[in-house]
């Protein structure tokens, strides 16, 4: 059985030993670096060290129990990664109350969606949405305030509140209230609100940095979504309890400014992001070492990258240029981490080994089962959903298909359910097929292989903008994504390899009809949306 060793002890166990809620954790990490810089916004001139921090949540949670928000109350924010995001979700949560975070990208009817189905009655928002907001406002008769914050929130500082005692409420929390309901990207129906309790957290922060322990100086960027599990842990649970600093980037296209300006310790993005890196890179004909350094990478200890198959020469790419990439695997169920790999050549290509207290196995159709105090309750009014996907044993069923090595290293192939079987039978991942084509050629932006059912597999081609600029025109374009189809192919076996493609006139967008907010391909929207172009790939005569 492998065994995790500490190099060395990690913050959190220190500031957060005997802690039972999010609540105490910070408050302990705030006692011990009062003056140690929580949050910034270098842009606006915002800076907040811990104390200031802290004494900001006291004064933003009288202003929120002088609204009516009260332990168990569900309050949903609607904000974009700013200050004031992170401000309102910690008052919200030494409260007792339970957030709920919603993408940024949502159309009205999404925001109704969620608001309705998670009961929630205070919505928190800021101006950049107020277009959004009118429109679904009306459709959601349960909102008694939305309260619209503008920079530094100063409308969560200016009501004193004689009859609410902020220590007797954030002790009142109990492990077990929920601290957050995160929606599920929807990528085959309505989202789920997986109910993610304070122990949930706190498991799965103890987990993670006990089997990676974080640099001494945690710095990360926030530019991720804060509405998923993946941003609201590295960029707001973590850093808050391990008394780290968040440098606030709510504009996505200013990031490879704030990176630069900020040089942070810790890096956490989707594989697109660092795929991207390394074509910009090779586009620039730079060092390797020179650009990761000027790109502000160079003071990162700790990076790593999931959602998505990271492939191989990615992580070797970046770890040759002294970027410690490594590879991880979680899910919202699993309140975020569930592996993480080692930055050993050995374990690229690998998801490798469970965080401390989650146990994983595999069942008899290769599913991925894991246990352990970081599963989520279940889903929010979904109770034959949670029977389903959390056994009596407490088996979480996670709907990935997957293996464990004889090192104890997890590998996860695809979904259970997106897998391709084609109509002899064979059973492909899409997802690795993808992959070969986005290293392919880094013209490639965007793929989705297609082959269910289907006797060969062909592929919807999607161009990265930024690099078709630099070629002449559509043939020369056709020309290069031709060529990398055929290298893809060169690595793919014969059943799994592309016969055809087509090069779309589209950009699949974030939140659109093609990818979720964090950039997964929305699998039965893509094949509905473009049936036609499709069942051409079939008919035509080649």
């Amino acid at each position: 059985m492998h065994t995790h060793t500490l190099i060395r002890p990690s913050a959190g166990d220190d500031l957060s030993a005997g802690a039972t809620t999010i609540c105490a954790a910070f408050q302990a990490a705030v006692a011990h670096h009062p003056n140690r810089v929580a949050v910034r916004l270098p842009a606006e001139g915002i800076e907040w060290t811990f104390d200031e921090y802290a004494g900001r949540v006291r004064r933003a949670a009288a202003v929120l129990y002088s609204l009516g928000v009260r332990r168990g109350d569900a309050v949903a924010l609607l904000l974009r990664n700013r200050p004031e995001h992170l401000l309102a979700d910690m008052a919200l949560l030494h409260l007792g109350a339970t957030t709920v975070p919603i993408y940024a990208t949502s159309a009205p009817p999404q925001v109704e969606y969620i608001m309705h189905d998670s009961g929630a009655r205070l919505l928190i928002t800021e101006e950049a949405f107020e277009e959004t907001i009118a429109a679904a406002e009306s459709r959601c008769p349960r909102v008694e305030h939305v309260l619209l914050l503008t920079s530094g929130a100063p409308e969560l500082a200016g009501i004193e509140c004689p009859r609410f005692e902020f220590n007797e409420s954030w002790q009142r929390v109990e492990p077990d209230d929920l601290a957050c309901l995160v929606y599920t990207s929807g990528t085959t129906g309505p989202p789920k609100g997986a109910e993610i309790s304070h122990a949930n957290v706190l498991a799965n922060v103890r987990g993670t940095w006990r089997s990676t322990p974080p640099p001494e100086r945690y710095h990360i960027v926030s530019f991720m979504p804060l509405a998923h599990v993946f941003g609201r842990f590295f960029e707001h649970y973590s850093p808050a309890l391990l008394a780290g600093t968040v440098t606030c980037c709510p504009d996505a296209a200013a990031l490879p400014e704030v990176l630069a300006g900020s040089r942070p310790t810790v890096l956490m993005a989707p594989p697109r992001m660092f795929e991207k890196l390394r074509a910009r890179c090779e586009a620039l004909g730079a060092d390797p070492r020179e650009f990761a350094d000027a790109a502000g990478l160079g003071d990162v200890e700790y990076a790593a990258s999931g959602g998505a198959p990271v492939p191989v020469h990615i992580l070797e790419f970046f770890q040759a240029v002294g970027v410690p990439l490594r590879q991880g695997w979680g899910m919202t169920e699993l309140s975020c981490a569930g592996a993480i790999s080692g930055t050993d050549p050995d374990d690229n290509g690998t998801c490798g080994w469970p965080i401390e207290g989650l146990e994983l196995r595999i069942s008899a159709d290769g599913e991925v089962l894991a246990r352990g105090p970081m599963v989520i309750r279940g889903y929010r009014n979904r109770p034959a959903a949670t029977a389903a996907a959390i056994d009596p044993d407490g088996w979480l069923h996670t709907g990935d298909i997957g293996a464990i090595d004889a090192q104890g290293r997890l590998t996860i192939v695809d979904r259970k359910k997106e897998l391709i079987v084609n109509s002899a039978g064979k059973n492909m991942s899409p997802a690795n097929i993808e992959a070969e084509l986005r290293n392919a050629s880094p013209l490639i932006g965007q793929a989705c292989a297609i082959g269910d059912g289907r006797p060969y597999n062909v592929t919807l081609i999607v161009l990265d903008p930024e690099v078709a600029a630099g070629y002449p025109d559509a043939a020369a374009r056709t020309t290069e994504v031709a060529r990398g189809v055929s290298a893809a192919n060169a690595r793919l076996s014969r059943v799994e390899q592309l016969k055809r493609f087509t090069i779309l006139d589209a950009e699949w967008l974030a939140g659109g009809d093609e990818l979720t907010p964090t950039m997964k391909l929305r699998r039965k929207s893509i094949e509905q949306k473009y049936v036609g172009a499709i069942e051409a790939l079939y008919t035509t005569r080649r």
